[in-house]
């Protein structure tokens, strides 16, 4: 497969083209046609878009002279005038700092003339009307066109720069100068983009062309049919999206259960799944009302999609970093001319914005939904000022701010729980928490790498729990956790300690496990979780379970296995403390030492609270170990377009050591985010709150009765407890008074019949959902479950008694 985009390229439209530069406020549809009952003529609707289109860019109805936008504005200025003084066009070059091979370097050098010429037409730059910027612009266009960018040149290097990242930079600012060109330099400029995304490219829906790719290219197709007042060209972009809408069962795009994938096998809501949305909202606007208005009824699937696919994933304004693929890398950029800081806040800031530009096409109700949604996510964020997000350009701030001080109340957190099998995530929410699980199989990738970035990722889905308390902030992940953190021990992973190699396994997506049982079950608060492990070219295999209750993650491993000469470990947890943080650790009611570089070993420890975060609890206790450490490490350690600069954070690290070459170890453990000293200490003395069924290589089950809850994972057919499968699925009971509910779905997805037995007296049947047959009520309860191919919940709801 070719290589999706270059450092610079995707990430960089985050600012030039996606959540940097958007409309506030765009003609009503019936504008188009000059306020008649009718579409106006084409001729006049190629004017109309183009001016929506630059209002896209540029914004309309916000007071340049108040803030924040007149510090955005007077940035804009000063980039637009630091790159004028800096130009000096070359037969390489029109930057010296942007080489045009790679050809990342042309890309740039479209994105810092769009710079320049949005402050050549926005008000408050300093350089409002400037002709001296304006010909400076046109002059950077025809050196682009005349040396390198044009339908005479052979491609080379990153696909995604020619025929993504180049174009939808050069027709944004065409978008802007248009009036300014003349029509020899309007035909050059199309006919460039013309040779470099040719028709065909919308033709079959394979290769480069499915997904947020296809979206770029339809975008980069429409806005040309704009310019060139190409009625055909807007057709085809329009037509081409449809194959985006539905869902799919395999590769790139959106799944019924939310999921997203991109590059086949990636979880890639944060990023690509950003321009996806981000894109389709900016063309569904475009031509909202026009003779090209896209009507096709299946893209109210992206409109649902906000509210199944991408704001579970949404966490008090940060985008979870496990659906971020090798964007985790990015951090601060060297050709990055604002110098923002990639992280999970700013993806999630970056998708709050794409929400409001797709919200202007919505339904009322969705509207109304979507804005509670993201002014709760606004004012929830104390890591990073939404509204002050420098990523964005007055446009995307403006529309923020406007949603930000509507009268709706904003909507809090949900309490829920939310399976994504299609690409092995899980998010679990509590009143006090949550929680996020990262796994790979065989149909996800242990990580994502390319294109120099992202090549110590392996880990990152061998059970990796990330979690966000309610009591502190959102800087776990976002305070230069990715390069500076141990990459062999990541939170909640089991992993062998084998030492790999930079890129091990493959890139983009390639390396993944053999492995099929990875899923759960849900009764969409509570969950059951597994993965069956298996290590990254190593020996290592493991049964891994969560168990994601009202105030705590049962965390249990076995069958923990490796043959590699090395320790294997579960890490209970990596919190980062930030550059100078030492909270107290306290173990069994025993303060620990603060100093960096301590550590300790508990023989059996009955549970752990780290100050200012939560604990965790050992059941019949368990040997710990814990480590204070401060790591140093540079962006670029992880990605050759990142910073070089050392950075230092400080570590709390705990965890599990099964030894070398270990044979059926296990561990079980409880995570308990925000909970106290005393609520830790009362929890590990109960010994009727947890009850361990199994922990095998057949079974992982608990029970927990105050809440209900009995819960199994069947790694092969067997019994735990009261629960008996007759083939591995992963089964949750959930009772309230006389009233229970089973809840049942077949992670290795075969699709094979399978039979569940309750051993619990049930009196009658309240319910049983499709694919779920009763065989037997009275002493027990027998059910038979069609499970499907796709790891969906199967519930049966009885009375018990």
């Amino acid at each position: 497969m070719a290589a999706p985009a270059s450092p610079w390229s995707r990430r960089g439209f985050l600012a030039a083209g996606g959540a940097g530069a958007a409309a506030l406020a765009l003609p009503a549809p019936d504008a188009v046609a000059a306020g008649s009952g009718r579409a106006a003529p084409a001729a006049d609707e190629f004017a109309t878009l183009r001016q929506r289109w630059a209002d896209l860019q540029l914004g309309t109805g916000y007071d340049p002279a108040a803030e924040p936008y007149a510090t955005r504005l007077r940035e804009t200025g000063d980039l637009a005038r630091r790159f004028r003084t800096a130009m000096a066009p070359a037969a390489a070059s029109l930057w010296p700092d942007a080489p045009f091979d790679p050809p990342a370097g042309i890309t740039r050098s479209y994105g810092r003339l769009n710079t320049m010429a949005q402050a050549y037409a926005q008000p408050g730059t300093g350089l409002t009307g400037d002709a001296g910027l304006l010909a400076d612009v046109l002059k950077g266009l025809d050196h682009l066109d005349a040396t390198v960018y044009n339908a005479a040149t052979t491609r080379y290097g990153n696909w995604w720069e020619w025929q993504i990242g180049s174009p939808r930079l050069l027709l944004d600012t065409m978008t802007i100068v248009d009036e300014k060109l003349s029509d020899a330099q309007r035909d050059r400029y199309l006919a460039a983009v013309d040779h470099f995304v040719p028709d065909s490219m919308l033709g079959d829906y394979t290769g480069t062309s499915t997904g947020a790719n296809r979206v770029d290219l339809c975008r980069v197709v429409a806005v040309r049919g704009v310019l060139g007042r190409s009625a055909a060209k807007l057709a085809l972009a329009r037509d081409a999206l449809s194959p985006v809408f539905p869902y799919v069962t395999k590769g790139d795009g959106l799944y019924a259960d939310g999921s997203f994938v991109q590059h086949t096998w990636v979880a890639y809501s944060g990023t690509y799944g950003f321009v996806l949305l981000d894109g389709l909202g900016r063309l569904f606007t475009l031509l909202r009302g026009s003779s090209w208005e896209v009507t096709d009824p299946k893209r109210q699937i992206i409109f649902d999609s906000v509210e199944n696919a991408y704001a579970p994933l949404l966490h008090n304004g940060l985008m979870m970093d496990s659906v971020n693929g090798r964007a985790i890398s990015r951090g601060h950029l060297v050709d990055d001319d604002r110098k923002v800081l990639r992280s999970d806040h700013f993806h999630g800031h970056a998708l709050l914005a794409a929400v409001t530009v797709l919200a202007q096409g919505a339904s009322a109700a969705e509207r109304d939904r979507w804005h509670a949604m993201v002014k709760g996510w606004i004012e929830r964020d104390s890591t990073l000022d939404v509204l002050t997000d420098r990523q964005f350009g007055v446009a995307d701030a403006a529309r923020l701010a406007a949603v930000a001080a509507g009268p709706a109340p904003a909507a809090p957190e949900p309490v829920a729980h939310k399976l994504f099998p299609a690409m092995d995530r899980a998010v679990h929410r509590t009143a006090g928490f949550a929680a996020n699980i990262s796994m790979a199989s065989r149909r996800i990738t242990y990580y994502e790498n390319g294109n120099g970035e992202n090549p110590r990722g392996w880990h990152t889905g061998a059970g990796m729990l990330y979690w966000w308390g309610a009591d502190f902030g959102g800087g776990q992940y976002t305070d230069s956790f990715w390069p500076t953190v141990d990459p062999y021990r990541l939170p909640g992973t089991t992993v062998s300690t084998k030492k790999l190699a930079d890129n091990e396994g493959g890139g983009w997506g390639e390396p993944k496990p053999a492995a099929t049982w990875v899923g759960g079950t849900t009764d969409g608060e509570f969950a059951a979780v597994g993965q069956d492990v298996r290590g990254l070219s190593s020996t290592l295999r493991a049964k891994k379970s969560w168990f994601c209750l009202a105030d705590a993650v049962v965390c249990l491993g076995a069958g923990i296995t490796g043959q590699d000469g090395v320790p294997v470990e579960t890490v209970v947890d990596n919190r980062n403390l930030g550059a100078s943080g030492s909270p107290v650790l306290t173990v069994d009611g025993v303060r620990q030492p603060a100093a960096t570089g301590w550590s300790g070993t508990f023989p059996r420890a009955r549970w752990a609270h780290l100050e200012g975060h939560g604990g965790y609890v050992f059941p019949g206790g368990a040997g710990l170990r814990a480590l204070r450490e401060a790591r140093t490490g540079a962006w670029r350690d992880i990605n050759t377009g990142s910073s070089a600069d050392p950075v230092t954070r400080r570590y709390l690290t705990l965890w599990q050591d099964h030894g070398t070459d270990p044979a059926d170890a296990s561990y079980a453990y409880v995570l308990m985010p925000g909970a106290g000293q005393r609520a830790l200490a009362a929890r590990a003395a109960d010994r009727h709150w947890l009850r361990v069924l199994a922990n095998s290589d057949g079974a992982q089950a608990v029970e927990v009765r105050a809440l209900g809850v009995t819960a199994a994972n069947f790694w092969r057919a067997g019994t735990a407890g009261p629960l008996t499968a007759s083939a591995p699925v992963s089964v949750l009971v959930r009772g309230r008074g006389r009233t229970a509910t089973l809840c049942v779905a077949e992670p290795p997805r075969t699709g094979e019949p399978v039979e569940i037995v309750w051993d619990r007296r049930v009196r009658g049947v309240v319910s049983a959902g499709p694919g779920v047959t009763v065989l037997e009520t009275g002493r027990r309860l027998r059910l038979r479950v069609a499970p499907g191919t796709v790891c969906a919940t199967f519930r049966c709801t009885v009375t018990t008694g």
